[in-house]
């Protein structure tokens, strides 16, 4: 029998024409970079070496065939990809402040990652994977909506662990009712859940975080992350919930910040192979600071994909960054390995 698929994510694959400087008449330049959520999760799974695929759309154009391409490039399998030649890829415009947060603009009307059909689903590759991952974008047009929802339903009854990110982009959305409604709607069929610290609060209306972790807890999920960007994480199960710092950084660019590290606690899960419920609280908080390392690196440079580390790159850093814990430990050893083994 043909060995699982790690992770298999379904929703927008997109190119991010993000701010790249000005040219000489002072315009600004925007530099073409592949992007979209579940694809930059993929790729940090795929760099540490978990086999990864993709269930989306693009355009039959010269910025489809780009995504598929770089997809194939980071190692992810790419055949649950339709190109339909009746649409147009999602392209989304970042503007960056001096504070590396983006403002998006979006040419989706609609997009070709909109237009996902129930029957060009891969129900073999759905229904073998470990863990399932999907987006909230995919559920703001139909018929990608219904589509998403079939596939988590699917992965589910099949026994994978499903994995959620509800993404806010106002202007993708009718209204902002409208939004949270759809983004909680699937919140009942979710194992491990990630969210920022604003849509956080936009789902529950909670005055803190900790609130918030309780209310979507209470909704379904075993795990819930809400990022607290430059503080770092809170992590929340029913039984304990925990601030984890993060990694002292300049960043230039968050695109692709909450994915990267939702995608090292992914990554962690699937290296312990344990059920959420069975975790200790240490092993939840490893998961944690793995994902803020990636993140940590990701920021410090442009783009969504093309800033996600390698696994090499993210253990030199969080050795590096880890130092005093390592000088601190009863066995002293040069080996980077066995000291983030240790740690993580």
């Amino acid at each position: 029998m043909e060995e699982k698929v790690d992770i298999v994510a379904l929703g927008e694959l997109l190119i991010d024409f993000t701010e790249a400087g000005h040219s000489q008449d002072g315009r600004k330049l925007f530099e073409q970079n592949p992007g979209g959520a579940p694809a930059n999760l993929l790729t940090v799974a795929s760099h540490f070496g978990y086999r990864t695929s993709f269930i989306g759309k693009v355009g039959n154009d010269m910025h489809g065939k780009f995504l598929k391409k770089t997809l194939q490039k980071e190692g992810i399998n790419t055949d649950a990809i339709v190109e339909d030649p009746g649409y147009f890829t999602t392209l989304a415009f970042v503007e960056i402040g001096e504070n590396g947060e983006r403002n998006f603009s979006f040419a989706r009307k609609p997009g070709a990652d909109t237009q996902l059909k129930k029957e060009e689903l891969d129900q073999t590759l759905i229904s073998g994977c470990r863990i399932f991952h999907f987006g909230s974008l995919s559920l703001t047009d139909e018929p990608a909506e219904s589509t998403t929802i079939e596939a988590v339903k699917m992965a589910k009854a099949a026994g994978a662990l499903i994995s959620y990110d509800p993404n806010y982009r106002p202007s993708l959305w009718k209204s902002k009712e409208h939004a949270v409604k759809k983004m909680r709607s699937v919140i009942e069929l979710v194992d491990v859940m990630k969210v920022s610290d604003e849509e956080s609060t936009l789902l529950t209306e909670a005055k803190s975080y900790e609130q918030a972790a309780d209310q979507l807890l209470a909704m379904g999920p075993k795990l819930v992350a809400i990022t607290l960007g430059e503080q770092g994480v809170l992590m929340a199960t029913k039984s304990r919930k925990e601030i984890i710092k993060a990694f002292q950084i300049h960043a230039v660019d968050t695109t692709g910040a909450g994915d990267s590290f939702w995608g090292g606690v992914l990554c962690s899960l699937l290296s312990m192979n344990k059920n959420v419920e069975k975790m200790k609280w240490e092993e939840i908080k490893k998961c944690a600071v793995l994902g803020n390392a990636v993140a940590g690196l990701c920021v410090q440079k442009r783009g969504g994909i093309p800033a996600i580390p390698t696994k090499e790159a993210v253990f030199e850093f969080m050795f590096k960054s880890l130092s005093d814990v390592c000088r601190q430990s009863e066995e002293k050893c040069n080996n980077k390995s066995v000291h983030i083994c240790k740690l993580f």
